[in-house]
């Protein structure tokens, strides 16, 4: 019997499970959803090594934490259709969780009991690929806390509480008031979604970067004829406007770019009570730093159909 590209849709919805095994559930069944839902239940986990391989890009960036830590992590997909799927959304939140209860180390999140199961996030995961119907990987997870102050955190293209496409968490260390603290800890997360700054403070940034910054800036400045003792304050003035531009504390703040984020940090002091330092900050942005493979959607769904 012909499979209309309307009942592979409607089981995809149902089930989660990739395009072409709805297809063919629904060929092993003779169009009968129900009888399909329960072919791809039993196929499913049997099928997930057999998807291993394709490339997982997308997914979410997921967020979980209380008042002085946080944690975040991004679980990956093949296509960000899956990032809709509520399933998909609660592995997310419940990795997060354990990220927070484990981390920062994501060996050891990925080994630890996934909730309410006997069986570890990683194997959770691979089990998921068999239901879920695409490949999907736990890629990386991080922790920040402060032992007074607040861990202030932010996400950005938000799909639902704590997930998104990007996020961020930004440690402030105080004594003073923690609520003030983490509202301005989450205007500098909002600020480090926009500008991902490479280092927290000058003396952090990668020594190679600065002297690869320092060749350029040299072989610029020598060509323009000028003596020694000036080229050398021309290429001290470029390497203060890299950090002005790389540097968290020395970036303009976005909620107001008058001030640095160091300046903006010591006029919230005064709000905060006490004085206050940021002590760290991550930023996961989903898929950076991922080859991913073009694909033509149109043409995938046109090729399930057909057959």
């Amino acid at each position: 019997m012909s499979i209309s590209a309307t009942q592979v849709k409607e089981l995809r919805e149902l089930t989660g499970a990739g395009m072409m095994d709805c297809k063919a559930a629904l060929a092993e069944t003779g169009g009968d959803m129900e009888a399909a839902v329960d072919w791809l239940r039993k196929k499913g986990i049997a099928k997930a090594d057999k998807k291993a391989g394709r490339t997982a890009a997308e997914g979410l960036i997921g967020i979980d934490g209380g008042f002085r830590e946080a944690a975040v992590v991004e679980v990956n997909s093949e296509t960000d259709f899956v990032a809709r799927n509520e399933a998909f959304q609660d592995l997310v939140r419940n990795v997060a969780k354990v990220a927070l209860a484990f981390g920062p180390a994501t060996d050891a999140v990925a080994n630890a009991s996934y909730p309410g199961s006997d069986k570890s996030v990683a194997d959770t995961i691979k089990d998921a690929i068999g239901t879920i119907g695409e490949n999907m990987s736990f890629r990386r997870a991080a922790k920040l806390s402060v032992q007074h102050g607040a861990v202030a955190t932010y996400v950005h293209n938000s799909v639902a509480d704590g997930l998104g496409k990007i996020g961020v968490l930004v440690a402030v260390e105080t004594t003073g008031n923690e609520e003030a603290a983490r509202a301005f800890g989450r205007q500098v997360a909002m600020h480090v979604a926009a500008t991902n700054p490479i280092s927290l403070s000058v003396d952090q940034v990668d020594p190679a970067a600065v002297e690869r910054e320092r060749a350029i800036f040299s072989e610029q400045a020598r060509q323009s004829g000028k003596p020694e003792n000036v080229i050398e304050k021309m290429i001290e003035g470029r390497l203060r406007k890299f950090y002005e531009e790389v540097v968290l504390m020395k970036q303009a703040f976005v909620m107001n770019p008058d001030v640095t984020v160091e300046k903006a940090l010591k006029d919230a002091e005064k709000e905060i009570g006490a004085p206050a330092a940021i002590t760290g900050y991550v930023r996961f942005a989903l898929g950076e730093g991922i080859q991913k493979e073009a694909t033509d959607f149109a043409a995938e769904v046109a090729a399930a159909v057909k057959g």
